[in-house]
């Protein structure tokens, strides 16, 4: 801490830890190999597995965010944070998660273009788009991360430094501040509206429209096959939204710091484990990929 005036100064807080890495481990390796097997069977080269592939890079990205600071604190008797550290890990942090919440939505419309218009699915959902539509998914990521490192810089930290946490998240931060924290959460509700509860709209109405579809197939096994083809994602994204909404009504609300330690290692720890899973088991494509591979 640096003193001056009747000022002082935070320049580094105190993370409580959170030290379960075989788990984090696991992650790491599951999305990594979910990632390579779709980079190297040509089979797999679609829209769909072209977006399973960036999630899969988003969740590393995601976990790594915390993960080697959470591994250093490990071996530390005092887990320290630089403020400057703190700021990059929940830069970074942020812009992940924002961006895995437009990528959710893309993935919805390429389901949704899938099944309601498949004569037109390879026009439609053509190469040149897809590159577009997962670059505006890290660019909007960026661009909300930045508004709120932006607004995290204005901040001013000249009281207790202890993170309860095991790495910088934004609502911990806003509690430990000495300024005025209005224009922050301001910002952060309105993020909230705009990652949220538009891209979830814009999901919600997609499978409106499939359900719509499959219910007009006759053919039972037809029906089947195109609810199997949404149930990953839907999945998904019930996983990573409700996770995302009890994280921020805890932190709005001023919820119990064991729950939001809990609900934050689930869509931190949890959620990215669970995706790679969630888009294997029931996949044909996937298991016909690793025999393949296995021939190799």
């Amino acid at each position: 801490m640096i003193e001056g005036g009747n000022i002082t100064k935070i320049t580094h807080f105190i993370l409580l830890g959170f030290s379960d890495f075989p788990r984090i481990i696991v992650v790491l390796l599951w999305n990594l190999s979910l990632l390579i097997l779709i980079r190297m069977d040509s089979h797999l080269h679609t829209p769909m597995y072209f977006f399973l592939s960036n999630l899969s890079f988003i969740d590393i990205c995601y976990v790594t965010s915390t993960a080697p600071k959470m591994l250093y604190d490990f071996f530390q008797e005092r887990k320290m944070i630089t403020y400057v550290g703190c700021v990059v890990q929940y830069f970074v942090f942020s812009t992940m998660g924002l961006s895995e919440s437009c990528l959710m939505t893309a993935m919805a419309y390429d389901r949704y273009a899938a099944i309601c218009n498949p004569l037109l699915y390879s026009s439609v959902m053509s190469p040149a788009l897809c590159g577009r539509m997962v670059l505006g998914s890290y660019l909007a990521g960026l661009s909300g991360s930045m508004s709120q490192l932006c607004a995290m810089l204005q901040l001013h930290f000249c009281g207790p430094n202890v993170i309860n946490h095991f790495f910088c998240d934004m609502p911990q931060l806003l509690v430990l501040s000495c300024t005025d924290t209005f224009s922050v959460q301001l910002l952060t509700v309105i993020l909230a509206i705009t990652f949220g509860i538009i891209n979830g709209l814009v999901i919600m109405i997609s499978y409106v429209y499939i359900v719509i579809s499959v219910m007009k197939i006759t053919i039972a096994s037809g029906r089947s096959k195109a609810f199997n083809t949404c149930a990953s994602h839907l999945t998904a994204v019930t996983l990573f939204y409700t996770s995302s909404i009890f994280v921020y009504l805890s932190s709005t609300s001023g919820g119990s710091s064991s729950f939001d330690r809990f609900a934050s290692v689930f869509y931190t720890v949890v959620i990215p484990m669970l995706n790679p899973l969630i888009y294997s088991l029931r996949n044909k494509e996937i298991k016909d990929a690793l025999k393949r591979l296995r021939k190799k």
